[in-house]
């Protein structure tokens, strides 16, 4: 896949992220990792089990919420601080404060997380 068409799904993916489009956002990585190269397939995996683990949360499901949290947050440890302009720890925290209500008993949600891409030394984006 050329480095082009990876920034542009994992953009349109972010976006749709970004929008509260979960599901959407989930389907557009899905594409993105069935073609991604294999140094950054956990990285995209970790980002669809991301979508899917708020989209869950949002339609009361804790416990597949917080199943794909963890592994997501797991899949996308190697690959800290950054990769292809995520802020990896920044990205994590927010998910974390988001799904609290889950994850940490806490009474109320975060904001919604979003995804900022950042110029990246993989390449453009």
């Amino acid at each position: 896949m050329e480095q082009e068409t990876f920034n542009v799904k994992l953009t349109a993916g972010a976006a749709l992220f970004n929008a509260g489009e979960y599901f959407e956002a989930h389907e557009v990585w899905e594409e993105l990792w069935m073609d991604c190269p294999s140094a950054d397939r956990r990285f995209v995996q970790a980002l669809i089990q991301a979508a899917v683990a708020v989209y869950h949360f949002s339609r009361g499901n804790p416990a597949g919420a917080t199943r794909l949290f963890q592994s997501g947050k797991r899949y996308m440890e190697p690959y800290r601080p950054t990769r292809h302009g995520v802020d990896i720890d920044e990205f994590w925290r927010q998910m974390e404060a988001h799904l609290a209500p889950i994850l940490m008993d806490a009474p109320e949600s975060g904001p919604r997380p979003i995804i900022v891409l950042a110029p990246s030394p993989e390449g453009p984006l």
